[in-house]
């Protein structure tokens, strides 16, 4: 009896072991180059030496987190990222949902292809070459929009874009809501093509237009996807990409462009100051988690769908 019971007991290893061994695969890349590099944490709370490595390294507790906290270029950089990431947040979010229900109203089934192809083609162009169409487009001399509203007498004089800090900060969030709204549609598009199609018959029989259909059906429909979205982003709040600030941004607006991800390329990695920025990539972390979790708990409190 016993020895059955221990063949039923693994026996779902013996019927479906492929799929554990296809499994292993990201369990083990996760485990080489997620898990196994957060043993390097411990260079945040070290006088760092490359040489003599973590074990050779002295112990210094939170000093780093204390240098780095007093820097006056930390605090502009902290301040940047979290203004940026949430005019990212307030403008760019709703902009994949707009663009899904505009995409799924759509009838004509080869126009629908075409637009959804120009939309999500910005998100496979690099930032580098975005930087070069932004320094065209935007350039306070020679860019094609201060030069065509001069031309055609709109404006007495140059607009400066990428030269005056709220106007850099406008084209930055710009330029990011056009080159990531297109791929963001993907996840909300899947979800309204979920959603029971009776219901939107069940409305219309009742009278209601396709605004309401939006609003009372579709909206409601894909509630969950926006609170999942929702969460992440705002548990991003702290962290922010290289290359959109770096390529965009220049010396002249540096306390309106620099931030966290600038700040540990350039006083971190430039300056070999590894500890010192491990210690700005762990205050992010932990930030990060507090946000997240904050945001799931209030979900949570509205009776929402959360990520836990």
């Amino acid at each position: 009896m016993q020895a059955r019971k221990k063949k039923d007991k693994f026996l779902w290893l013996k019927r479906d072991w492929r799929l554990y061994a296809m499994l292993a695969i990201p369990f083990i890349w996760y485990i080489l180059f997620c898990y196994k590099p957060m043993t390097g944490l411990i260079i945040a709370f070290q006088k760092y030496n490359l040489f003599k490595g973590i074990a050779g390294s002295k112990w210094v507790g939170l000093e780093n987190f204390r240098f780095v906290f007093k820097m006056r270029d930390f605090g502009i950089a902290l301040g940047n990222t979290l203004l940026l990431n949430f005019l990212d947040l307030v403008f760019g979010f709703p902009m994949p949902i707009i663009l899904a229900i505009m995409l799924n109203e759509m009838r004509t089934p080869r126009l629908k292809k075409v637009s959804q192809t120009l939309l999500y083609l910005p998100h496979f162009l690099s930032w580098v070459i975005i930087g070069g169409m932004v320094l065209e487009i935007f350039a306070p001399t020679s860019g094609v929009i201060n030069s065509t509203l001069l031309r055609m007498g709109f404006i007495s004089k140059n607009i400066p874009f990428l030269t005056d800090g709220h106007m850099w900060r406008f084209t930055y969030v710009l330029v990011g809501v056009w080159q990531n709204m297109g791929w963001g549609t993907i996840i909300y598009l899947a979800a309204i093509t979920g959603l029971d199609m009776n219901l939107f018959e069940a409305a219309q029989i009742d009278g209601a237009n396709k605004l309401q259909q939006i609003w009372h059906v579709t909206l409601p429909g894909i509630r969950s996807t926006i609170v999942v979205l929702l969460i992440m982003n705002i548990g991003r709040m702290m962290s922010i990409g290289f290359d959109r600030p770096y390529i965009i941004g220049n010396t002249i607006v540096k306390d309106y462009c620099d931030v966290i991800s600038t700040f540990v390329y350039r006083a971190g990695i430039t300056n070999s100051q590894f500890a010192r920025a491990t210690a700005i990539g762990l205050f992010q972390s932990v930030v990060g988690l507090f946000l997240i979790t904050i945001a799931n708990t209030v979900s949570r409190l509205f009776d929402e769908q959360g990520i836990w």
